[in-house]
């Protein structure tokens, strides 16, 4: 799972104490010293121990960094002496990553939340763009364009009616559907998923208050209205926490066993595809895997995109519903 700003605050006053050259090694006691000093607060033996072992080895933070012990001397230090997790390159997704943040602050600047960093944003935009520019000039890195987000214009009014507990009436035009549909709608929360917003609220309309998702760029129109709605006890992380992607059909969430190739094991095990993923083993023949989601669209569409490196182990109608996909996509060709 991410790291919270805590961890990164320790790694980096661990990874300073460890570059300073003009104090003696480290001894463990000294490390948990000067980082509880810098944190202003008491940091245990265990959370120093286990921060060591993250920077050296876990995947996620890609540090890899060099420390070793001297069992003699009871120290710590870096093998490399000129290694600092400062120095770590930025990768590509994670300059990508960062493009479509500021894109996407730089569309809302107007709103309030955001309104008070606009010079920061917008210093951050043009040192990226330069920076980008540069980069592609040279021939070492290439970026896709900036996605446009469509439906995007109603976010400050979405954001509005949010804030200030108001329904929105929206015409609603659905894939599925020849005519727009017109909701009433209680917006509780705006989320983005592939490059797309979505809108998560209660349609009065709905039978039993049952929470329904709409796309943003499917919004044909949207109007405000004089009736407010009680506040919700909407707590995004705990609705979105068994799910991938926007849809959370009702149901519990069901443990998935799924076997990937071992090459593209090496992937999903740097790149978990849920935060709920286990490595159930890992094996010159397969790579094991277990996450515990409930059963949506976006799962299903993730799934085919691996192609033949996975197969469903786990639940049996999953299995049966890709191995029916994969079937009927053979039989297009």
């Amino acid at each position: 799972m991410p790291k919270n700003k805590d961890a990164v605050s320790r790694y980096r006053w661990i990874d300073e104490r460890l570059r300073n050259k003009r104090l003696k090694k480290p001894a463990l006691d000294d490390l948990i010293e000067f980082v509880s000093r810098k944190m202003d607060k008491s940091i245990s033996v265990r959370t120093i121990q286990k921060d060591i072992q993250d920077m050296r080895h876990d995947p996620e933070l890609n540090y890899n960094a060099p420390i070793v012990y001297d069992r003699s001397s009871g120290t710590y230090s870096y093998e490399d002496e000129t290694y600092s997790i400062n120095n770590i390159p930025i990768e590509e997704a994670d300059l990508e990553g960062l493009e479509i943040a500021i894109g996407i602050l730089e569309q809302f600047r107007s709103l309030p939340v955001i309104e008070q960093f606009e010079d920061a944003i917008l210093k951050i935009a043009a040192s990226l763009k330069q920076n980008r520019e540069v980069l592609e000039h040279k021939g070492m890195i290439r970026f896709s364009r900036a996605t446009q987000y469509k439906g995007a214009s109603h976010i400050p009014s979405i954001v509005d009616a949010i804030k200030n507990l108001d329904v929105i009436r929206i015409s609603y035009q659905s894939f599925d559907r020849n005519e727009p549909k017109e909701h009433w709608v209680e917006p509780y929360h705006v989320r983005e998923y592939q490059s797309r917003f979505y809108l998560v609220g209660k349609s009065q309309k709905a039978k039993g208050g049952t929470l329904l998702t709409f796309a943003l760029d499917r919004i044909m129109d949207l109007w405000p209205t004089d009736k407010k709605f009680d506040a919700k006890n909407f707590d995004d992380a705990s609705y979105f926490q068994h799910a991938i992607g926007v849809t959370v059909p009702q149901g519990e969430p069901e443990k998935v066993i799924l076997s990937f190739t071992p090459h593209q094991g090496k992937y999903i095990k740097t790149q978990p595809i849920h935060p709920s993923q286990q490595i159930e083993s890992d094996t010159a023949e397969e790579c094991l895997i277990s996450i515990n989601v409930v059963i949506n669209k976006e799962l299903t569409m993730l799934l085919m995109s691996y192609g033949a490196n996975v197969k469903v182990l786990q639940p049996a109608p999953l299995a049966e519903q890709i191995a029916a996909e994969a079937k009927a996509m053979l039989e297009r060709y």
